[in-house]
């Protein structure tokens, strides 16, 4: 399995402000836009969510990591033992994804591309 990119997740109470504010202040660009979750980006590819309840799960992660094998990722962290809070999921925006909570409390989302 291979990481393809790690996206952290700030929960926010007023998305299009605060969407404002990183694009002003950081020059960031939406290059994602569902109208609960927002993702800016610069010419470098470094990328920042921001979200304010997720649309089909029931915690909001911190984290988002990308890979190459979503299926390996889930089957990992069952055999580790970690609690599921998000069942792999083919979402309709065109993810499959699911949430492990780590030993630390923190949620994080793991997911690809839906084929």
């Amino acid at each position: 399995m291979r990481i393809e990119r790690v996206v952290p997740i700030l929960t926010v109470a007023d998305l299009q402000a605060t969407t404002a504010h990183h694009e002003e202040v950081l020059g960031m660009q939406r290059v994602m836009d569902h109208g609960w979750i927002v993702t800016l980006a610069d010419g470098a590819g470094h990328q920042l969510s921001l979200m304010t309840k997720d649309a089909t799960a029931p915690v909001n992660p911190v984290l988002s990591v990308f890979v190459d094998d979503v299926q390996e990722a889930h089957d990992r962290a069952v055999e580790a033992g970690l609690e599921i809070v998000h069942p792999l999921t083919d979402e309709p925006w065109g993810v499959t994804r699911f949430f492990y909570r780590g030993p630390d409390g923190q949620v994080v989302n793991v997911g690809s591309h839906t084929p």
